[in-house]
């Protein structure tokens, strides 16, 4: 055998056991690399105050769970003040937190009026806002011909113009501080497009168009880290209170046979890419990380896989099956 042809069959072996491991990730190839070569948690985040939106559930309330076991100073931000202080409890059980660490502040996101009153609260509570992490949000489930303007309009509101309008209120402190991070709990989604969410999908690609430019104004504030992170499938409550096609109906139920990855899990490559300043992350289980790049990287490819998957399920959901109980096949 000659060297050349050894040579050849050792790369095709590298990059065969590249691919194999990379189908055994939850995480995009920088992220995995600061997972475990990177700084830590612990180490970078202990100490600071996080202001934490739509922490009542899901990422948000395990965020301040794992948080609270760092030792930061919690603002804990939704709607239901009952959950709040239910959120609040629990994490002062973790022993590493005082009554006058964790400061409750109920506010609606799509209420744009209430952001500058809610952030002049956090800093007269604590003085400084070190990281604001943006996760409040809703989706949809319902078919574009369906679905009325004002559902539209009400998610472009909370998922975006809430998020940008919070930002700019409290990106000035920052700016004057010279230091601090901005945190965009986004979506897979932004990137790799799916039916039958056609307003969520869109108020999260609005998403990304902001977090990319702000990124690039930042770079005059190199002190300021503004992070994009896009997980898939996460268990949550997301399902449950999702709309139907008008603001005023929800699902109401979250059983689910697509494949989800742990809240748990998923916070914590979020806190890894918060403690390492990374301005783009991808989070989820195979296969949907391996769509998202080849979406990147392949989008022809990426086209074909979407469309031999969703096919049959868009027909079920006509049909009035609920296609997140579909199983895949």
């Amino acid at each position: 055998m000659s060297w050349s042809l050894l040579l050849a069959l050792c790369a095709l072996l590298l990059l065969l056991l590249k691919l194999l491991c990379f189908l055994c990730v939850d995480g995009d190839l920088t992220l995995m690399w600061s997972e475990w070569l990177g700084r830590r948690p612990e180490q970078e985040l202990t100490g600071l105050v996080v202001w934490v939106t739509g922490a009542s559930s899901g990422i948000g309330e395990e965020l301040a769970y794992q948080l609270s076991k760092l030792g930061v100073s919690l603002v804990l931000s939704a709607r239901r003040v009952h959950e709040l202080e239910r959120v609040k409890k629990k994490c002062l059980g973790n022993g590493n937190l005082k009554e006058k660490d964790i400061f409750i502040l109920p506010f609606d996101l799509a209420n744009r009026s209430s952001h500058e009153v809610a952030t002049k609260a956090v800093l007269q509570e604590f003085g400084r806002i070190d990281v604001l992490v943006n996760n409040a949000g809703k989706a949809h489930s319902s078919l574009i011909v369906d679905t009325k303007m004002d559902f539209f309009k009400e998610l472009m509101e909370l998922n975006y113009l809430g998020t940008v309008s919070l930002t700019k209120c409290v990106l000035p402190h920052m700016i004057e501080r010279k230091q601090g991070k901005i945190v965009i709990v986004n979506s897979l989604v932004s990137s790799v497009p799916i039916p039958v969410a056609s307003g969520y999908c869109a108020s999260k690609h609005a998403l990304q168009g902001f977090i990319h430019s702000l990124q690039i104004e930042l770079i005059k504030h190199p002190g300021i880290i503004a992070s994009n992170i896009c997980p898939g499938l996460v268990h949550s409550n997301i399902r449950k209170n999702m709309l139907t096609e008008e603001v005023t109906k929800t699902v109401g139920h979250n059983t689910t046979q697509l494949r989800k990855m742990a809240t748990s899990r998923c916070v914590w490559l979020m806190l890894v890419a918060m403690a390492n300043n990374l301005k783009e992350v991808w989070i989820g289980e195979q296969p949907y990380l391996l769509v998202a790049y080849l979406w990147q990287y392949v989008p022809t490819l990426a086209w074909w896989i979407i469309h031999k998957f969703w096919e049959k399920r868009i027909d079920l959901f006509k049909s009035g099956v609920d296609v997140s109980k579909t199983k895949y096949k």
